[in-house]
């Protein structure tokens, strides 16, 4: 089986030599792009293509508002501190996830809480949030409060599991009634749309990540998502220094971080946001021959919700148990074909063990069993 599997990948990428998980395609403007900013020597934080790049992102993915940071991670720093979340307090959040999310929340001094995922898109359950806000929650002066720990539950991250929406209608709806905040961590979700809408729009702040080993990448680079103007000029200001604005003066009103993005990565970002929606086609192309040959084996691929519209960022397929994972790792690699279980869940990492969690059962069993495959666009 495992043979079968690694000449089919072999056939939809057309070689012999090794293919890696997830790799980026530069075939549009990019070298014109990074060209003319080199020749304009706005190479920095300040630079036309970043204010380019927001307009387009935010027009691409219908936010009012869009600031450019030097990685996701740092874009979900600052969305977090813009959505009120301070020291000792705590952010509901998932565990199967990339340890950004909860590095995140602890640069702001909170504590992530763990619960589970939804099995089908393996992303925050809006029932098990539910579950455990039911079992603990308390609401006083408009704010929810811990009564295990005595701490404000300051926000709820939930994250796009490989571009597949998560269920944002119901995890908002649980948020709206205990009044918490929501941020999305939709840095694997570029183009993947819920009901029509962008992932990453529908809580007070989101984020996108152009990693390079995204669906288009800026080498490095994010994006903070929001319908709100004053957190948007917040954003900006905190991400660059927070300088306040003089022809010649530098002086800063507060704290700021040194967050923002590069003109010359933005000039990439620009190119790259251009083939955006080539990039998804063939992604989709992909997804649907593993799709296709799953059925023909005993694969089960993970594939999009109802009413979405998945990027398919990385493809995955479902084992039957963690011994078959191990073997299918095992032979893929060896041959050359690149293949990755899930992240390790972040509430069996040492600094992470300590926190909160409900059962955390089908974070546990997709563990278990769920690896990515090749997914790089092909051509």
């Amino acid at each position: 089986m495992y043979d079968d599997f690694i000449r089919f990948v072999r056939e939809l990428y057309q070689t012999d030599k090794p293919i890696p998980l997830h790799e980026p395609r530069f075939q549009g403007r990019e070298k014109d792009y990074v060209l003319d900013a080199i020749d304009s020597t706005f190479v920095s934080s300040v630079g036309p293509y970043v204010d380019r790049f927001e307009a387009d992102c935010a027009r691409y993915t219908g936010a009012k508002y869009a600031v450019a940071t030097v990685n996701g991670t740092a874009a979900l720093h600052l969305a977090l501190l813009l959505a009120g979340v301070k020291r000792n307090e705590e952010v509901i959040t998932q565990a199967l996830t990339f340890i950004a999310t909860c590095n995140a929340i602890h640069y702001c001094g909170a504590e992530p809480i763990f619960v589970d995922v939804d099995k089908s898109t393996l992303g925050l359950s809006a029932q098990a949030l539910a579950d455990y806000l039911d079992s603990c929650a308390e609401y006083r002066n408009g704010e929810t409060w811990n009564n295990k720990t005595g701490k404000r539950i300051a926000a709820c991250l939930p994250m796009h599991t490989f571009g597949h929406p998560a269920d944002m209608p119901g995890i908002m709806q649980v948020c709206e009634k205990y009044n918490i905040p929501v941020v999305e961590d939709a840095a694997e979700a570029l183009g993947s749309t819920l009901n029509k809408q962008h992932c990453g729009t529908f809580g007070l702040l989101g984020i996108l990540s152009f990693n390079g080993n995204k669906i288009m990448t800026t080498g490095g680079g994010g994006m903070i998502l929001t319908n709100d103007p004053t957190l948007a000029k917040q954003a900006k200001h905190l991400s660059t220094t927070a300088k306040e604005p003089h022809s010649w003066c530098v002086a800063h009103d507060q704290v700021g971080f040194n967050y923002r993005l590069p003109n010359l990565n933005a000039a990439l970002g620009v190119a790259q946001l251009e083939c955006v929606p080539l990039f998804l086609s063939k992604k989709r192309e992909l997804a649907a021959r593993y799709i296709e040959w799953s059925r023909q084996h005993r694969f089960q691929c993970v594939i999009e919700p109802e009413t979405a519209r998945s990027n398919y960022w990385l493809n995955a397929v479902v084992l039957e148990n963690p011994a078959e994972r191990d073997a299918f790792l095992t032979a893929t690699n060896e041959q050359g074909v690149m293949t990755r279980p899930l992240w390790q869940p972040m509430h069996l990492l040492p600094m992470y063990r300590h926190c909160q969690k409900d059962s955390l059962a089908i974070t546990e069993w997709a563990a278990d069993r769920v690896v990515n495959v090749p997914s790089s666009v092909i051509g």
